[in-house]
């Protein structure tokens, strides 16, 4: 049975079955593997002998039922399941190709020195949380009783909050929370990551012995990361941070390089990198930084134990490819851009991250903080930076990932055609012609969904 039942779908889906055209727009739906909002296109393609010039096969939409349809290529899993499900897929591929080698990445990486890293972001106020210790929840945040801040509300917490408790997150006291701090160090926190980098590598030179340009003749450092969301509506950082040789995972590192070097850099700079941000006579200074709590751990390439503190290639990748697919929804927050202030009386948010959005939107309004576009990334409580991204020499790349998957298929169709021995180039003139699905297309895609299909030929 479908989860999310289409109104009157079945009933639709019956009445285009009898239509002539009905397997062709099929094919098509089935084929996106479940896509939530797939574009349409109309107009032609023609294929032809490169070696010859001549056309061997002419399509045109009305092949697709009137319309071809293709993937929305959304990330989000609250967007599109589907595509976001792939995403994730190539996004654990390119993570784990920079730990042991893999797509056109040699093998050797695996024995070069790297970290799984975790920066979080400072504390702007305290906010209710569950802890727990030896398996047993721990009070939130235990004080003597009768203590207060300065606006009468209680400085501490003695519940021992459930799993799904609404309070956690939310500030013991919002008049005593640094909203203004708390939505600056979002919008700055993507150049606060490319300070760390910058402040990385002098770091390890220096450890090395090396000055900056010596490191940059014998070495380099490569990442990829991703940011998530916390309960309290601040992202932190996980990366994979690798030391390889002058020219990237093909070059071995130089001899002192090691992962021990590698990991007391990273700890050490993650403490010490700074920004100062504008609008101090506006909001007051403030001193942006990463959070005290730095976890950094090597990566293996073999599981280990559970309780071994190592982490394996394996499990690194499919945690950064989780977070990859989520957005400030996963916080609480809404996954549509706010266009006019009087949208917020009615966005489905807890108090918190209502606070968060109009923060956002107050300080972007003021001509201090107009170039960081606060406004328009209120929905993202300021925080426009990349979810996920990596540098250059990594690994291989999404788009590399995306260019195989449809060699591949145009290997296939080729195959099918009786084409596979033939040098061939399609030529085509598509228009956009809208996007989603009739009440019949959106059934056959939910059950598409419900049944774990995938993006086909």
């Amino acid at each position: 049975m479908i989860a999310n039942p289409v109104p009157g779908g079945a009933a639709a889906l019956v009445s285009r079955a009898s239509e002539p055209e009905f397997a062709a727009w099929r094919r098509n739906i089935v084929r996106l593997g479940g896509c939530s909002n797939p574009i349409h296109l109309v107009g032609t393609a023609t294929v032809f002998d490169t070696t010859t010039g001549a056309a061997l096969l002419s399509y045109g939409s009305d092949v697709y039922g009137g319309r071809l349809l293709t993937a929305c290529g959304n990330r989000r899993a609250t967007v599109c399941p589907a595509c976001s499900a792939l995403y994730r897929a190539d996004t654990y591929q390119l993570v784990r190709a920079g730990l042991v080698g893999g797509k056109n990445v040699t093998e050797a990486v695996s024995g070069h020195p790297r970290v799984f890293a975790t920066l979080t972001a400072p504390g702007f106020g305290p906010v209710h949380t569950r802890r727990e210790r030896d398996g047993l929840v721990r009070a939130c945040r235990p004080r003597r009783p009768g203590e207060c801040c300065p606006h009468g509300r209680p400085v501490g917490c003695r519940t021992r909050h459930a799993v799904d408790d609404p309070r956690l997150g939310e500030p013991l006291c919002p008049r005593c929370y640094d909203y203004a701090g708390a939505v600056l160090w979002h919008a700055y926190a993507g150049r606060l990551w490319h300070r760390f980098g910058l402040e990385l590598r002098r770091e390890v030179a220096r450890r090395a012995g090396l000055s900056r340009t010596e490191f940059g003749e014998v070495a380099r450092l490569s990442y990829t990361k991703v940011a998530e969301y916390q309960r309290r509506g601040l992202v932190h950082f996980h990366g994979v941070i690798r030391l390889d040789g002058p020219d990237g995972p093909d070059s071995p590192p130089p001899g002192w390089a090691t992962t021990a070097l590698l990991a007391a850099a990273v700890a050490v700079v993650a403490r010490r990198v700074r920004l100062t941000p504008p609008g101090a006579d506006v909001v007051g200074p403030r001193e942006l930084r990463f959070g005290g709590q730095v976890d950094v751990r090597p990566v293996t390439s073999y599981r280990g134990d559970a309780g071994e503190r190592p982490a394996s290639a394996g499990a690194v990748a499919g945690y950064i490819a989780k977070y990859a697919t989520k957005g400030a929804e996963s916080a609480g927050a809404v996954d549509g851009r706010i266009y006019d202030a009087r949208d917020m009386v009615m966005l489905p948010v807890r108090a918190h991250v209502l606070r968060m959005i109009g923060t956002c939107w107050w300080l972007g309004g003021l001509a201090e903080f107009e170039p960081l576009g606060l406004r328009r990334w209120a929905h993202m409580l300021g925080y426009g930076g990349h979810f996920s991204s990596k540098s250059r020499r990594y690994s291989t790349t999404l788009t590399a990932l995306r260019q195989a998957r449809a060699d591949h298929r145009a290997e296939q169709q080729r195959a099918s055609l009786g084409l596979a021995d033939v040098p061939t180039v399609t030529v085509g003139d598509w228009r956009y012609a809208g996007r989603g699905y009739s009440p019949a297309g959106e059934f056959l895609a939910a059950s598409v969904r419900e049944g774990g299909g995938r993006h086909g030929a």
